[in-house]
């Protein structure tokens, strides 16, 4: 009986170029059309894993971790300076698909400087603020804005510890004057003190205490009169 071959059934010769194309594991320096670069590890023809990329329009350069293509996990992002050209870090910490998340640290042009927790690109969560002049924000945040509770520390030397909102002073608070050797304790309303009390407070570490004391006043429990209106506002009822 006759043995009757089929010829072998192979596949589209671009098929095969195609996937000899892709690019998987460690590769050398890339370059795209738009001419960034990239030196690094591959998956599945997406940057994945260790690599570094420049971006050709700006000269940015990001060195650290790639999934499926996008900046996650650990790295720094740095900017050559317009004039000196020398390389700057901007931010070096945690990201979360091509956006900043997680802790990490954001050096600002200005000289400002931010380290904390991030979300979605935004300083979110608790992080630390020095600003240009010379004040400090440590505390709670949410969307770029302190949000929650936290302490200000001013050049002067005072200081807010207390409630924010929106990026302002917001609800219970205290504001020390070290110099005066006072403390104003209250509610504040987007950075205005609504009601409180001033008070002496170490007054004889004061470097420059106000000429007399303040005279002792008794304070009523918020709580307190609170339920005592109520009270009288149900008997007003019956």
């Amino acid at each position: 009986m006759p043995v009757i071959k089929h010829p072998r059934i192979r596949e589209p010769l671009c098929h095969e170029w195609d996937r000899k194309a892709q690019k998987c594991g460690l590769r050398h320096t890339v370059y795209a059309v738009n001419g960034d670069q990239y030196t690094g590890e591959w998956q599945d023809n997406l940057k994945h894993g260790k690599g570094t990329q420049i971006w050709k329009s700006t000269g940015a350069i990001y060195s650290g971790d790639w999934k499926f293509g996008k900046r996650d996990g650990y790295g720094s992002y740095s900017v050559p300076d317009p004039v000196t050209k020398e390389y700057k870090k901007m931010y070096t910490g945690w990201w979360e698909k091509d956006r900043r998340g997680g802790r990490g640290v954001y050096f600002y042009a200005n000289g400002e400087q931010y380290d904390g927790e991030w979300r979605k690109g935004l300083r979110s969560g608790w992080g630390k603020m020095h600003y240009k002049d010379g004040s400090v924000y440590e505390g709670q945040w949410l969307k770029d804005k302190p949000n929650g509770q936290g302490v200000l520390w001013l050049p002067n030397g005072n200081r807010y510890e207390g409630g924010w909102k929106d990026g302002k002073k917001h609800g219970p608070g205290k504001y020390f004057y070290p110099d005066k050797g006072q403390l104003l304790e209250g509610t504040w309303v987007a950075d205005i003190p609504k009601c409180g009390a001033l008070v002496d407070f170490e007054r004889d570490n004061a470097t420059a205490p106000t000429e007399f004391p303040l005279p002792e006043i008794e304070l009523h429990d918020p709580a307190a009169v609170l339920e005592e209106a109520r009270a009288m506002f149900d008997d007003s009822q019956n």
